[in-house]
C-alpha cells in the first residue's frame, strides 16, 4: 500500500534528509586517494552521531556497515573494509538515516582525483537522469513517467540502466511501496500523488544493465565489469511540485 504523508511527517523527513545531506557534505571532501573505505564508514558514523540520528542501512537484513562503499564496476551495496581508493577511480556512496522514526536516503557518485572523460560522462548524465526523474515527479503523473525518463535519458546518451534494482517509497520504514524502476513506460503505473515521499535513484552503466552479487552476498557489480554511477535523493510530492529533502 502507498501511503500519503502529512505535512508534520514531511516536516520530520525533511530533519533525516537534512543529516544525510551534512554527511555527504563531510565525506566529499575524504574521498581522496588513499583513503579506507573504512574510514569513509567512521566518518558517517561520527557525523550522524553528532546530529543524534542512527544508520539506516546497519544491521537491515544484515548489513553490516552504516554505508554502502561502492567502487568501479561495484554498482550498490559495497561493504567498507581496507580496500583504498585510488587515482582514477569512481565511487559511489549510499546512505540513509533515521531521525526521530523516519528515513531519509540519498546516494551520490563522486571520481577519486583525475577520472577518465566517458567516467566524467557517466557520472553527468546519471545526476542529470536522477533531475529529469525528480522533475516528474508531479501530482497527476504516473510512476512510468518517472520511469521513463532515466532510461530515456540514459539509453539516448548510450549507457544502460539497471533493471534488476529499483527505488522505493520511503517513510517510517526505509522501504515502502511503491517500486519505482529505472526503465517503463510514460502514463503507466501508480497515480501520484500529494504526500507521496519517494526515493529516486538511477543505477546506470557503462556496459550492459546484466548484473550480479559477489561472494559477500551483498555487493552488487555490472556483470561486464564496465564501471557504474549511481545518484539518489529522497523527495516529497508537494501541491507546487517535487522537494528534494536529502539536501541542505
Amino acid at each position: 500500500m502507498i501511503i500519503i504523508k502529512s505535512n508534520s511527517e514531511i516536516a520530520l523527513m525533511r530533519e533525516a534528509g537534512r543529516v544525510v545531506a551534512r554527511v555527504f557534505e563531510k565525506l566529499r571532501k575524504s574521498i581522496l586517494p588513499g583513503i579506507k573505505t573504512s574510514k569513509i564508514n567512521e566518518l558517517a558514523e561520527e557525523e550522524l552521531a553528532r546530529w543524534g540520528a542512527k544508520s539506516s542501512f546497519n544491521g537491515y537484513h544484515g548489513y553490516p556497515k552504516s554505508i554502502c562503499v561502492s567502487i568501479n564496476e561495484e554498482v550498490v551495496h559495497g561493504i567498507p573494509g581496507e580496500r583504498k581508493l585510488k587515482e582514477g577511480d569512481i565511487v559511489s556512496l549510499d546512505f540513509g538515516a533515521l531521525l526521530k522514526g523516519y528515513h531519509g536516503d540519498s546516494a551520490l557518485t563522486l571520481p577519486v582525483g583525475e577520472i577518465g572523460e566517458e567516467a566524467e560522462r557517466l557520472l553527468k548524465v546519471t545526476k542529470e537522469a536522477l533531475n529529469r526523474a525528480i522533475s516528474k515527479a508531479q501530482a497527476g503523473n504516473r510512476l512510468g513517467d518517472i520511469s521513463f525518463s532515466i532510461q530515456d535519458y540514459v539509453e539516448s546518451n548510450g549507457f544502460s540502466v539497471v533493471r534488476d534494482l529499483v527505488g522505493h517509497g520511503i517513510g517510517r520504514s526505509l522501504h515502502e511501496d511503491p517500486q519505482i524502476p529505472n526503465f517503463g513506460k510514460p502514463g503507466q503505473g501508480p497515480l501520484l500523488k500529494v504526500g507521496m515521499t519517494l526515493a529516486i535513484e538511477p543505477m546506470v552503466n557503462m556496459g550492459g544493465f546484466e548484473v550480479e552479487v559477489k561472494e559477500d552476498d551483498w555487493t552488487v557489480i555490472t556483470r561486464d565489469r564496465s564501471l557504474s554511477c549511481h545518484f539518489e535523493h529522497t523527495i516529497a510530492i508537494l501541491g507546487d511540485g517535487p522537494e528534494i529533502l536529502t539536501r541542505v
